[in-house]
């Protein structure tokens, strides 16, 4: 009686231990697998900062928090710009560039404005660059205002009365024409505005995108300012 009941405690014995050796292995499994996907190569981080212009702590960082998923974390990082965008919106920004662009044999030019707060940031290649790219977009896209506030109201005014017109003429009953308007209203809006306009270098972002980055990267308020766009034998409106 005593074997067996020696017996039927090492039979509970192993039992145990097989339990205990299946929840470590899971649980070690899970913390290799936790390790693994937290892995940040240095070349990753290279080619996040290449593809972003983001500094080298930000990219390990995002890819960090991301996975080490290079799309991820570059819209990690569009996202950050875009709430370091609105925490710097407030601080006066007077230095930066006017820039210009000639394009298609001189038959339109481009002047562009856009200010940042310190005279260090005005000066250097990124911001350079970032003005120049807007230029070129506003010769390629020709928008009408930087963003939807500064659209002239009457032009604003004339497209809802056509939306509008447009939308009744289809028969659809009164409590959607507001919502068709609206519709065609945020497509005239990616149209004319600059900010909302894809970007001719990249479609896959905005102008806004574009400038999010450069505020996340600098740390500091930038806006575009005005423009002026030129194109030969045109008529002023």
């Amino acid at each position: 009686m005593n074997g067996q009941g020696h017996k039927k405690t090492g039979s509970f014995s192993r039992q145990d231990s097989v339990k205990h050796r299946n929840c470590w292995d899971r649980s070690t499994i899970d913390s290799i697998e936790r390790n693994h996907h937290m892995t940040v190569t240095a070349s990753l981080i290279k080619e996040l900062r290449e593809r972003t212009g983001v500094g080298i702590m930000d990219c390990k960082a995002a890819l960090t928090e991301c996975n080490g998923d290079i799309s991820k974390a570059i819209d990690h990082l569009r996202k950050k710009g875009i709430a370091t965008a609105k925490k710097r919106g407030g601080r006066a920004a007077s230095e930066g560039q006017v820039q210009s662009y000639i394009h298609a044999g001189g038959k339109i030019g481009v002047l562009v404005e856009a200010n940042c707060e310190t005279d260090f940031t005005g000066k250097t290649d990124d911001f350079t660059e970032f003005v120049k790219d807007i230029a070129l977009q506003i010769a390629a896209s020709n928008p009408i205002s930087v963003d939807r506030e500064t659209i002239p109201r009457e032009i604003l005014e004339k497209e809802k009365e056509i939306y509008a017109s447009q939308a009744k003429a289809t028969g659809k009953p009164e409590k959607f024409i507001e919502k068709i308007v609206e519709g065609k209203l945020k497509k005239f809006f990616s149209e004319v505005c600059l900010l909302e306009q894809p970007f001719v270098k990249n479609p896959d972002i905005t102008i806004q995108d574009l400038l999010n980055e450069l505020i996340a990267k600098t740390g500091e308020n930038i806006i575009v300012r005005r423009f002026a766009r030129f194109q030969l034998g045109e008529s002023e409106s």
